[in-house]
């Protein structure tokens, strides 16, 4: 019997030691080991956008990580952005615009998560011990999206050409064109670039993909070269028009029929989607966010049946605009007036996902306007009513009048 089992006790064991092996080699810690000179990723993303700084190496004796932050190189003033058990997690939906900067970062493993990042957010960040050992860096550029520049391809725009001066070449990186934000009808897709420059003899701290090529706010190169390229260049979006279908959701059973009533009593005119109320003032200003949505997100505005395109609502197009679409994807009013009431519908990733019902008060006033789609229904549901009163009544008084002249039934 010992003869037998032996065989197989020497398969399983060394299956065994081979699943192991297996299971060492995913190890990312052991595969990449920490350089013995510290060394800075570039990395170069737009204002308000959310991004994850991965620590790509430390000791395996090390159980968790701390992340610093630097103005620039050499500064004597770092900042802690996590505890000292990696513990700090911060909701992203809770983040918003001008939070504290500790608000906005959290740990997550080994990895920092920054959400709605700022310009005043650029820097170095070090990944490392609680005693200041640094194991992994990164140099990272906010660039702003105030001076951004649109270029709409349909009516011909081509955004500027690279700069020369000397060794020194200033140009526009741009990301993958986003899918387009609505489906079934004409929507818009653009992709985002950014401002990099190319020029020899950087620091060699600086990882670049790229030799000698990196974003105009990294700390490799000189401040006063970084402010002279920040205003030659500033980020750039590119914009044209696309068609594509809305993918149909097929339903079987039950599902397939309660579909189908539920569509005989709804309003052809709202989409299934959710809908939020909100009361604002008359003259108040009022900004819109879409639930979910990134500003690297294809992000659409309609209201009600019109639609709300970059080529006319973009931010920057009319510097008298009362009603725009920033660079964020956030819809804005800068005072509202009457007939601003209706439906905003909006789009995220060529899918329509939530309505926000808006109604203009004065005073504590609600007024009610013949083109708000739930006054139309109610109008329209009373006018039915009506109508079918009437026909019951006329019916009633026809069958009366049968039985007075044709004798077909008793009198009443």
């Amino acid at each position: 019997m010992s003869l037998v089992y032996t065989p197989l006790l020497l398969l399983w064991s060394w299956g065994s030691l081979w699943a192991f092996e297996l299971v060492e080699k995913e190890n990312v810690f052991q595969k990449t080991p920490c350089p013995a000179f510290l060394m800075f990723d570039n990395a170069a993303y737009l204002t308000d956008m959310s991004f994850e700084l991965p620590c790509h190496c430390k000791p395996e004796e090390v159980p968790s990580v701390v992340w610093y932050y630097q103005e620039h190189l050499g500064s004597h003033h770092t900042r802690v952005l996590t505890d000292f058990d990696g513990r700090v997690v911060v909701d992203s939906g809770q983040v918003r615009v001008g939070s504290n900067m500790l608000a906005r970062f959290s740990i997550r493993m080994f990895s920092l998560l920054v959400f709605r990042a700022q310009p005043e957010d650029s820097g170095l960040y070090l990944c490392g011990t609680r005693h200041g050992d640094y194991f992994y860096g990164y140099d990272v550029d906010i660039q702003s999206n105030q001076k951004m520049v649109a270029a709409f391809i349909d009516q011909g725009q081509e955004p500027p050409e690279d700069e020369e001066h000397g060794n020194l070449q200033i140009f526009t990186t741009f990301w993958e064109w986003t899918h387009c934000d609505r489906c079934g009808v004409r929507g818009e897709q653009w992709r985002i670039g950014l401002c990099y420059l190319n020029k020899p003899g950087l620091s060699p701290r600086f990882r670049k993909s790229v030799p000698d090529v990196v974003s105009c706010g990294s700390q490799a190169v000189p401040r006063k070269l970084r402010n002279m390229a920040g205003k030659h260049r500033p980020p750039e979006l590119m914009i044209r028009s696309c068609m594509v279908p809305c993918k149909k959701k097929t339903q079987v059973g039950l599902m397939a029929i309660y579909s189908f009533i539920s569509k005989l009593g709804s309003k052809p005119w709202v989409p299934k989607v959710p809908i939020q109320f909100h009361q604002q003032r008359l003259g108040h200003g009022l900004v819109i966010s879409c639930p979910g949505a990134r500003p690297e997100h294809a992000v659409a505005w309609d209201k009600d049946q019109f639609r709300l395109y970059r080529t006319s609502f973009l931010k920057g197009v009319n510097r008298s605009m009362r009603m725009f679409i920033d660079h964020g994807n956030q819809f804005h009013i800068r005072f509202t007036q009457l007939n601003d009431r209706g439906i905003y519908y909006c789009w995220r990733e060529g899918e329509m996902v939530a309505g926000f019902r808006l109604a203009v008060t004065s005073r504590g006033h609600y007024y009610a306007s013949l083109s708000d789609p739930e006054t139309q229904y109610a109008l329209q549901a009373a006018l039915v009513g009506y109508v079918f009163l009437t026909a019951v009544f006329i019916l009633i008084h026809l069958c009366r009048c049968c039985c007075y002249f044709f004798i077909c039934c008793p009198d009443l």
